[in-house]
């Protein structure tokens, strides 16, 4: 099938149509302005009748006014839902009022009964936001504010209640009902229809409200938790795909045992249920007991899933589990402090995933995400502080700053405190605030008094905005070793003056002829500037620093190659090892594209780095899955953040230079390499993963420096592969040459699995990914095929993220990739703002290209911004990045 043949769908230009002025820009939450609910509601019961385009919904309200609120009238939040009937006591009233999309109800004394009926329709529900319908099945999203959107409720995650619910359905349509806590009743009609009931003795938010009925079926198993209690597990599919759970349960199972003896958490009822859901916006939900995922993080198996894939499903398996308690028992008060249930979350999953398999290779891992996706966010018009003041949208807020750089924070509280004294700081947190919604004060105020940390100024990280950039200089005299440093933290908006903020840095100065340090030192960096010295150095050391990345920050270190290659051949810490290959690319490649380099100068770096390569490359004590690793380089994205102003088509090209320089000065390396680990059969352990890790990497650079080796080694890799790592590998690879073999691989790939949508995902992304010269016709071919469809969140992803982070095409010369998003965000708005508005950034970057680039960047911004009827997603998201 020559798929560059089929046109993509033609997009009007409201500019051009007479397009209304753009809408007025959503109201500003301010985190200073929160004020306690006027009224609670203890309890709240919910019956639904059940339709996939019209569900009737009645909750019956307990509600009681809070002393602490303001004495205001009972405000109920709604979006595009109306009233049916409201009933105050049991008595039918009609004196309610609405105040734009919220529901008021008057009401004198302190407690009262309060039901509203409404009706929805889950298969207009395009937005995947609250009750909608997928293939047929009923599913509910209620983070951040998707409750208001099934009924009227005071719908902010200050308010916790227990739920009591009753669904009832055809039983044909709906065979298996769900929803959180426990199955308590369930009984069949003679109508054909049937019915369940369920509690949750646990008061929650309704923001991990969970609903889902359909045609379902489920892999069983059970956990015994450290009590001696046994637990029912499920993980619910469609018929079909229960095979590919598996690995699912076997992560379910081991993150509730590391849960129990790494952090002293069990699991608190008798059912845990997840349903794989494969029309949603995120990779799952952490709904109290009834955790919906997003597909592509449940189903693997070796034909259809990578070495990441089966990662993936392990990691997000584990972190929404662990939001049982760092986030449903302990919630947070308001949107403001979502980092708290988040960030602590994330850094729970990541040293979950670093125990079940390499510690090092995940560290490397995270870090690389930081990189690539926040420190740009923390450089741009959309850096915020992991718990922002003001937001119009607060789905805008769940980014890699909140999640990741939040992570990175408590780590260095972890850091700072010891794994032992922190353990006791998280043990007085979730004693304290147990079925309480809290702050990140109050998380930080339970490390300090658990672990004895001073964490008074820590608290700025929570505050400011930006990475701290790191200055380091060592000296040497007599035999002292001084490190002077000094930090600044970068202005951002709104955040013109910053102050300095305590950064653990760990440290070990290497001595140069025997390969070894005497030991490493944490310091901590909590003033602009200071010093630390260091004895027993008969000559300069070699300075090993951030070991671990201790601390999220960018390094400016006067190191030589010299040191580099050293620290990359010798370091003991695998995260410096890596760092100190990174630092070498990175320096050689900022002054290539910069024009610094002479062609001595330019040889020499690259033969530097070419040592450094042939020495990991044979280093027979070295891991594969580390050696994997060390191959790697930088990202085009993370060069452009080391420039003022990134001209992404040079750094493209120098990085490329670079790859087929080593390509082709290490070919017989790599040749052997991938003859190696091509020998290595299929297992799911490090040696085999690590094997995988080798072969496509070796595959990467033959492509760069000998490309015909590349395509006759990557098509017969493709060929002989019996697993998806080895196929998805040999494909990305041949994606990007323009050879036969590729139209080949790719109708085979397409062929193969017709009908498995997570693979034709990887299907579409491989080649919107690829380095093809013709990868934008590829992309708008793409558009139209009969497989993409802009309904589904993941199709989507699939095709226009995989294009918008590729900087070969996205950054075309002539503007037509920024014109491809733009298109794409004012198609996709009405339809799902959400995931259009995650689509804005890599265009909201236009401050740091060069001028060309940059008019072009802005304009497709006030194109879209020029759109009539935009959603608070994308106005907010447009807005900052203009502004």
């Amino acid at each position: 099938m020559d798929i560059a043949s089929r046109p993509s769908e033609p997009v009007a230009d409201p500019q051009l149509a007479g397009a209304a002025p753009p809408p007025l820009a959503p109201p500003v939450i301010r985190r200073e302005d929160y004020q306690p609910p006027a009224w609670l509601v203890p309890e709240i019961a919910l019956d639904f009748t059940l339709g996939v385009d019209a569900t009737r919904v009645v909750s019956r309200l307990t509600v009681r006014r809070n002393p602490h609120g303001d004495g205001a009238a009972l405000r109920l939040n709604g979006d595009n839902i109306a009233p049916l009937g409201v009933k105050v006591d049991g008595v039918a009233v009609n004196d309610w009022r609405l105040d734009g999309a919220d529901l008021l109800i008057d009401l004198a004394g302190d407690a009262h009964a309060v039901e509203v009926e409404t009706a929805v329709n889950p298969a207009a529900n395009s937005q995947l936001m609250g009750l909608y319908a997928s293939n047929g099945m009923l599913c509910t999203q209620c983070e951040a504010e998707g409750f208001r959107r099934i009924t009227f409720f005071p719908d902010r995650p200050d308010v916790l209640s227990t739920y009591r619910v009753r669904m009832a359905g055809d039983k044909a349509a709906f065979p298996i009902l769900l929803s959180n806590g426990n199955c308590v009743a369930q009984g069949d009609d003679a109508d054909g229809t049937h019915w369940a009931e369920w509690h949750d003795p646990w008061p929650k938010p309704c923001y991990l409200f969970a609903l889902v009925a359909g045609d379902l079926v489920a892999n069983h198993d059970s956990f015994t938790t450290m009590s001696g209690r046994k637990v029912d597990l499920n993980i619910w599919v469609r018929p079909g795909d229960e095979a590919r759970t598996h690995h699912a349960m076997a992560s379910l199972k081991a993150a509730m045992r590391w849960d129990e003896e790494t952090f002293g958490r069990e699991y608190d009822l008798d059912l845990f249920n997840i349903v794989a859901v494969s029309d949603f916006n995120m990779g799952a939900m952490e709904n109290k007991g009834l955790n919906v995922f997003n597909t592509r993080y449940v189903l693997a198996d070796p034909e259809t899933a990578t070495d990441a894939d089966y990662d993936a499903v392990e990691g997000v398996i584990g972190h929404e589990y662990f939001h049982n308690w760092s986030g449903n028992r302990v919630t947070c008060r308001d949107w403001f402090q979502l980092s708290l249930k988040e960030g602590f979350t994330v850094l729970r999953d990541q040293l979950f995933s670093a125990d079940m398999g390499s510690e090092a290779v995940k560290r490397i891992e995270d870090v690389r995400v930081l990189r690539s996706a926040q420190f740009p966010e923390d450089s741009g018009p959309l850096a915020h502080p992991i718990r922002p003041d003001s937001y119009q949208e607060i789905s805008n807020f769940y980014t890699a700053t909140v999640y990741n750089k939040g992570a990175e924070v408590i780590r260095m509280m972890r850091t700072m405190a010891g794994p032992e004294r922190f353990r006791q700081g998280t043990d007085l947190y979730f004693a304290r605030h147990d079925g309480e919604a809290a702050t990140c004060e109050d998380f930080v105020k339970a490390i300090e008094d658990g672990s004895g940390l001073d964490l008074g100024r820590f608290r700025l990280w929570y505050g400011q905005a930006g990475t701290p950039q790191v200055k380091v200089a060592l000296t040497h005299a007599g035999t002292t070793a001084t490190l002077a440093l000094s930090q600044a933290v970068p202005v951002t908006p709104g955040q013109p003056e910053k102050q300095p903020m305590p950064i653990p840095l760990r440290v070990a100065l290497f001595d140069r002829e025997s390969g070894r340090h005497g030991g490493e030192r944490l310091i901590v960096l909590d003033k602009a500037s200071d010093s630390f010295t260091f004895d027993g150095f008969s000559a300069p050391p070699v300075l090993s620093i951030n070991r671990g990345f201790s601390a999220p920050v960018s390094i400016e270190a006067d190191r030589s190659n010299a040191d580099l290659v050293f620290l990359a051949a010798h370091d003991d810490d695998p995260f410096a090892r890596y760092e100190a290959m990174q630092s070498l690319v990175v320096r050689h490649l900022v002054a290539a594209v910069g024009g610094g380099l002479s062609p001595d100068d330019r040889a020499a770096g690259r033969a530097a780095i070419g040592e450094a390569f042939a020495a990991f490359l044979a280093d027979g004590a070295l891991d594969d899955l580390m050696r994997g690793e060390l191959m790697i380089l930088p990202s085009e994205t993370y060069l452009a953040e080391q420039l003022l102003v990134a001209d992404p088509g040079a750094i493209h090209a120098e990085r490329e230079a670079l790859k087929a320089w080593l390509g082709h000065a290490l070919q017989a390396a790599l040749i052997a390499l991938h003859d190696r680990a091509s020998a290595v059969p299929y297992s799911r352990d490090a040696a085999a993963r690590g094997a995988r890790k080798l072969k496509t990497q070796a595959l990467i650079y033959l492509a760069a420096g000998a490309p015909e080796e590349a395509a006759r080694r990557a098509i017969a890799q493709y060929r002989a592969a019996d697993n998806m790592t080895d196929r998805q590998g040999a494909l990305m690879v041949l994606c990007g040459l323009a050879v036969p073999e590729r139209e080949e691989a790719l109708a085979d790939f397409h062929a193969r699995y017709h009908g498995n949508a997570l693979v034709i995902d990887k299907w579409f992304s491989l080649q919107a990914g690829s380095l093809h010269p013709q990868v934008l016709d590829h992309v708008q071919a793409l558009a139209g095929h009969p497989d993409f469809t802009m309904h589904n969140p993941n199709r989507v992803r699939a095709l226009y993220m995989a294009f918008a982070v590729n900087p070969k095409g996205f950054h075309v010369a002539d503007g037509e990739g920024y014109r491809i998003i733009g298109d794409l965000i004012r198609r996709l708005d009405p339809i799902n703002p959400q995931t259009a508005a995650r689509f804005v950034p890599p265009l909201g970057r236009w401050r740091r290209i060069e001028p060309g680039r940059s008019a072009m960047m802005r304009a497709e911004l006030e194109r879209i911004a020029a759109a009539p009827s935009l959603s608070r997603d994308v106005l907010e998201q447009v807005t900052k990045s203009l502004g």
